[in-house]
């Protein structure tokens, strides 16, 4: 798989402890304010790898993971459009590494059902629960993210979901976020990560 980048040493940004954040090439959004476009620029000028390649590449901070509670974060893009290469990836690690996801949910439900059994936290990127403002914004249906919470909340992971409901400047209000969090909550998630995006305007 085509990877835009590899972060290493980032310490309770994107989950426990010390963590290596590992991001893919590829979205299936087109988000007003990308903020990683990167991962939708042509894939021929970043590095492929392997599962075991990759392995081999951030195992080099195994000790910080092990004393610290952490491991890789997954994200991109949108690492759940790749569960095949992310469950090898956990074949090949310590059962001690935490796996993370940062992710739109934006895809179908069998990838989740590949990452469930092998992720420790995912990092949902609601943007907002909203249909129409949910596709003003990045350009698709969120059909998929409700199908995919669903699941999750049927298989009893809330707990280990961190949901980020930022407040979009121009595309949602904070009565908007509100709205998104009471429904998230009658699904059972509870672990909000609230902010605004700060939008630099030449």
């Amino acid at each position: 798989m085509k990877i835009i980048g590899i972060a290493r040493h980032r310490l309770s940004t994107d989950g426990d402890g010390v963590t290596t954040l590992v991001a893919f090439h590829g979205c299936p959004l087109r988000c007003q304010y990308c903020l990683n476009p990167q991962s939708l620029a042509d894939s021929g000028k970043f590095k492929e790898y392997t599962p075991q390649s990759l392995y081999d590449e951030v195992r080099i901070d195994e000790l910080y993971f092990i004393a610290t509670n952490g491991g890789v974060t997954f994200g991109g893009g949108e690492p759940c459009l790749r569960p095949q290469f992310i469950r090898e990836f956990r074949e090949l690690c310590a059962p001690v590494w935490r796996l993370n996801l940062e992710t739109s949910l934006n895809v179908p439900s069998v990838n989740i059902e590949v990452l469930l059994p092998v992720v420790n936290t995912l990092i949902i990127d609601i943007k907002d629960m909203n249909p129409a403002i949910y596709n003003s914004y990045t350009g698709q249906s969120n059909d998929l993210v409700l199908d995919n919470l669903r699941l999750i909340a049927d298989s009893g992971r809330q707990k280990d979901c961190i949901i980020r409901l930022p407040l979009i400047p121009d595309f949602n209000t904070e009565t908007d976020r509100t709205a998104s969090r009471s429904r998230l909550e009658t699904l059972g998630f509870d672990n909000f990560d609230l902010f605004t995006y700060q939008i630099r305007r030449h």
